[in-house]
C-alpha cells in the first residue's frame, strides 16, 4: 500500500559521463546535502561510472548500492521487476531518511534509469517531491575531447540511441544536422555502414570511457565492426559548407 502523503525529496543528480571533474557545483551539493546517495549496480554486482564519481565527493558510508537490471535488454517482466525491487528499496530510504539523491551518468533527463524510479518511487510515496540537477552528457565531453563541433548556426542536432535499430539511424544520418549516437558498441558494424551510406562518415568521430584511464576517442572511419564498450558515443557532424557562419 502507497504511504500517506510525505514530505519526502528524491534528487536525480547527473554526474556526468565518468570523469569526476565534470561534476557540478550543484551537483555535489545535492550530493552531500542528501541523507543517502542511491547508485545504481547491475545485478552482477559490479561498480559502475556513477558509484565511482559520487565516491569522490561523499563517504562511502553514505552511498547505497541498489540493484538495477541495467544488462537486462530481452526479458521485460524481469527488467521491470527489477525497477520495482528499486523503487521499494528506494521508498524505504526515503521514509528513513527523507531525503535521497539518485546519482545517474550523463544527465536525469535524457535517457535515464532516474525516470523509471521516480515513476515507481512517488506511487509509493504520494507527496514526493522529485527534483533533478543537470549533468553533462557524452556528447558533450566527446565533443571537447574530440574537437567536434555540435552545432553552428541553425543546423539542428539529433540524438539517437542506436538500441532502436539501425533503420533509425539511417533516417537520422539522412537528414540534416549533426547526428549522435548512444548505446552503439554491440551495433559497431550496423553504425559504420549506415555511416557508408548516407555519406557521412567524413569527421565523423566515436569515443568511449570518456575522462577515464581506458578512454579511447578515434575517427569513425577506424569502425572495423568488431566489438566496442557499450556506452560508446559517436558524433557525425553536419555537412557545413560556405566558409565561416554559413548557417547562420
Amino acid at each position: 500500500m502507497p504511504d500517506v502523503m510525505s514530505n519526502s525529496r528524491l534528487i536525480g543528480v547527473g554526474v556526468g559521463p565518468g570523469d569526476p571533474e565534470l561534476v557540478t557545483v550543484k551537483g555535489v551539493n545535492a550530493l552531500r546535502a542528501a541523507g543517502v546517495v542511491v547508485v545504481p549496480v547491475m545485478d552482477t554486482g559490479e561498480r559502475g561510472r556513477a558509484e565511482a564519481t559520487v565516491l569522490h565527493y561523499v563517504p562511502e558510508e553514505k552511498v547505497v548500492r541498489v540493484v538495477f537490471a541495467l544488462n537486462e535488454r530481452s526479458d521485460r517482466g524481469r527488467r521491470e521487476a527489477a525497477w520495482d525491487a528499486a523503487g521499494e528499496r528506494v521508498a524505504a530510504l526515503l521514509r528513513e531518511h527523507g531525503s535521497v539523491a539518485f546519482a545517474t551518468i550523463g544527465d536525469p533527463n535524457v535517457y535515464s534509469t532516474f525516470t523509471y524510479l521516480a515513476q515507481t518511487v512517488t506511487g509509493l510515496v504520494p507527496g514526493t517531491a522529485v527534483e533533478t540537477v543537470p549533468g553533462i552528457t557524452a556528447m558533450q565531453d566527446l565533443a571537447a575531447r574530440s574537437g567536434a563541433v555540435l552545432t553552428e548556426g541553425t543546423e539542428p542536432l539529433t540524438l539517437v540511441p542506436v538500441t532502436a535499430g539501425a533503420a533509425v539511424l539511417k533516417e537520422a544520418l539522412n537528414g540534416p544536422g549533426t547526428v549522435v549516437a548512444y548505446k552503439f558498441g554491440r551495433h559497431a558494424a550496423e553504425v559504420a555502414e549506415a555511416l557508408r551510406e548516407t555519406g557521412r562518415l567524413e569527421g565523423a568521430v566515436w569515443g568511449a570511457a570518456l575522462g577515464l584511464e581506458s578512454e579511447s576517442i578515434r575517427s569513425a572511419a577506424e569502425l572495423d565492426g568488431g566489438p566496442l564498450p557499450y556506452l560508446s558515443t559517436l558524433i557525425a557532424p553536419a555537412r557545413r559548407e560556405g566558409g565561416r557562419g554559413g548557417k547562420l
